[in-house]
């Protein structure tokens, strides 16, 4: 069996640790868990394991965020992933900063990311892992607030949840998204 996990973010050192790269985070710590190195491949960047006998493919998709569907797209139909084995991880801010939810379908709630997946895929029936980064913003000010760094204090709150956003990914790849959501979801 073969996954694919997208993490959104923005590519380049200006947005390396902004809450909006929280995805190219989790898969950043996913692939240091797997053995796999990022080399950078068709409008991403593509690390891949093999976790109980399944094939794991990450990507980063360098298409800046609001085009990760023309990534993603590209990736499912390159290694011929059905579309149930995708699993993409994106900040949220409408959960507190740490939560973890796993979804099999749902809108984008204004994130654009998420926006352009459904355009591209045609719809929003996709599983997605949402990593609440929190709304500590003032009315017009949520570009400001995602596109920044975390705090230091959240930053140094991080590790532990980026390791069971890991564990959610592996457990979605093993034993699925419904007994996943079961044992991790809030």
């Amino acid at each position: 069996m073969k996954y694919l996990i997208a993490g959104l973010g923005n590519p380049g050192p200006k947005y390396e640790l902004t809450r909006h790269n929280v995805g190219f985070l989790v898969l950043d710590q996913l692939a240091d868990k797997g053995g796999a190195a990022f080399e950078i491949d068709r409008h991403a960047e593509k690390a891949e394991f093999r976790h109980k006998g399944r094939f794991i493919h990450l990507i980063k998709p360098t298409t800046f965020m609001n085009l990760s569907g023309k990534a993603i797209a590209y990736w499912l139909q390159e290694l011929k992933i059905e579309r149930e084995n995708l699993l993409v991880i994106v900040d949220d801010i409408a959960l507190p900063f740490g939560s973890l939810r796993l979804r099999t379908k749902g809108s984008s709630a204004g994130h654009n990311g998420l926006k352009n997946i459904e355009l591209v895929l045609a719809g929003q029936n996709y599983s997605r892992l949402r990593f609440g980064v929190g709304d500590e913003f003032h009315k017009g000010q949520q570009i400001d607030y995602v596109l920044s760094n975390f705090t230091q204090e959240e930053f140094d709150l991080l590790p532990p949840i980026i390791a069971k956003a890991n564990d959610m990914i592996l457990s979605f790849c093993t034993i699925g998204a419904e007994r996943t959501m079961n044992h991790y979801n809030d």
